[in-house]
C-alpha cells in the first residue's frame, strides 16, 4: 500500500506557488516539491497529486491524502470542471494506471504528515516571490553540483544507475526551423522535391528517439514507452515549431530521447528542404519539462 500525502501554496492567487508531495512505500517516504513564478492555489494542489503520481510505477494501490475539497470532490463526486483542464486531464490519465483511493484531511489540523506537506508548498511559494519572473525556473528538488558524468579524475564517466528505483517518467522538448516565406510555401504546398517534409520529419524524430543512447555516448539505453512529434507552421514566424513528448518507465533519463527526437526532426525539415534554401535556421532547441526521477524541471 502506497500513501502520498499533497498540498499546495500560492502568494496572491494568482502569484508565485508551490506544491509539496510525500510519498511513502513501505515505510519510507520520498519528498517531492516544486513550483511556479504565477499560477494559481489549485493548480499548485493539482500539481502535488500529478507529480506523486508520476513517482509511482504503474498499477501501484495508492490512497491520495488532500486537504484539497477541490480534488477530493471532483474525483469522487463528479464536481463540474471549470478549469484547470489541462492537468484535470494529467490526473486522469495517472489515475487511469494505478489503482487510486481520495482520502480528505482537514488542514491545519495536526496531521504531521498533511502539516509537512503544507509548510513544504509554502516554503516553495515563498521562495519564487523574490524570482525574477522571466527567468526559467526549477523544481522539485536541488540539482546537483557536481557534473554525474565525469568521475574524481576529471575523465568522462557512464553513471552507475544500477541501485536506482524505476519511476514513471516525462519529459516535453522544443525547436524551430526558420525560412523563408517561399521555401515554407513550398512545404505547405507539398512541393519540396524529397516529398512531404512534414511527415518524414515527424517519422525521423520518432525513430531516432529510440536510438538515442546510440548516438549520446555515456546516455543508458531505455525502453521507451511513448514518443511524439507533433510539427505546426507557424506563418506569424516563417517557422515550423517541433515539440516532442516522451515517457518510460526506467531509472534513469527520458529527457534526451525528447531532445533527439526535436533534434533529428529539426534537422531532417532542413535536410529536405536544402535544395530549396541554404540560409535556413534551427534555434531553440530546449527541455521544456521532465518529471519523475531526482529532478522535475518545467519552463
Amino acid at each position: 500500500m502506497i500513501d502520498i500525502y499533497t498540498d499546495g501554496a500560492c502568494s496572491g492567487n494568482p502569484g508565485p506557488g508551490g506544491w509539496g508531495a510525500i510519498v511513502i512505500i513501505d515505510g519510507q517516504q520520498t519528498v517531492l516539491k516544486g513550483g511556479l513564478g504565477e499560477t494559481t492555489n489549485n493548480r499548485m494542489e493539482m500539481m502535488a497529486v500529478i507529480e506523486g503520481l508520476r513517482y509511482l510505477p504503474c498499477k501501484s494501490i495508492v490512497t491520495i491524502h488532500t486537504d484539497s475539497t477541490y480534488i477530493t470532490n471532483t474525483m469522487t463526486k463528479g464536481w463540474r470542471r471549470k478549469a484547470n483542464l489541462d492537468l484535470w486531464q494529467e490526473i486522469d490519465d495517472l489515475v487511469d494506471k494505478q489503482s487510486v483511493t481520495w482520502k480528505w484531511v482537514k488542514g491545519h489540523a495536526g496531521n504531521p504528515l498533511n502539516e509537512l506537506a503544507d509548510s513544504i508548498a509554502f516554503k516553495e511559494s515563498q521562495s519564487r516571490i523574490t524570482k525574477n519572473k522571466n527567468k526559467i525556473e526549477e523544481n522539485p528538488t536541488l540539482f546537483d553540483e557536481t557534473l554525474s558524468h565525469v568521475d574524481q579524475t576529471g575523465n568522462a564517466s557512464m553513471v552507475d544507475v544500477g541501485a536506482k528505483s524505476s519511476t514513471f517518467r516525462v519529459a516535453k522538448a522544443e525547436g524551430w526551423v526558420h525560412m523563408k516565406p517561399a521555401t515554407l510555401n513550398l512545404i505547405k504546398e507539398n512541393s519540396i522535391g524529397k516529398g512531404d517534409v512534414l511527415s518524414v520529419a515527424k517519422v525521423a524524430g520518432i525513430m531516432a528517439s529510440k536510438k538515442t543512447s546510440d548516438l549520446i555516448p555515456l546516455c543508458h539505453p531505455i525502453p521507451v514507452d511513448k514518443v511524439s512529434v507533433e510539427i505546426v507552421i507557424d506563418e506569424s514566424k516563417n517557422a515550423i515549431h517541433v515539440v516532442s513528448d516522451a515517457s518510460t518507465h526506467s531509472k534513469t533519463g527520458i529527457e534526451m530521447e525528447a531532445l533527439i527526437a526535436v533534434s533529428i526532426s529539426c534537422l531532417t525539415i532542413y535536410d529536405m528542404c536544402k535544395s530549396a534554401e541554404r540560409t535556413i535556421k534551427i534555434d531553440g532547441i530546449r527541455l521544456l519539462k521532465k518529471t519523475g526521477g531526482k529532478h522535475t524541471y518545467n519552463i
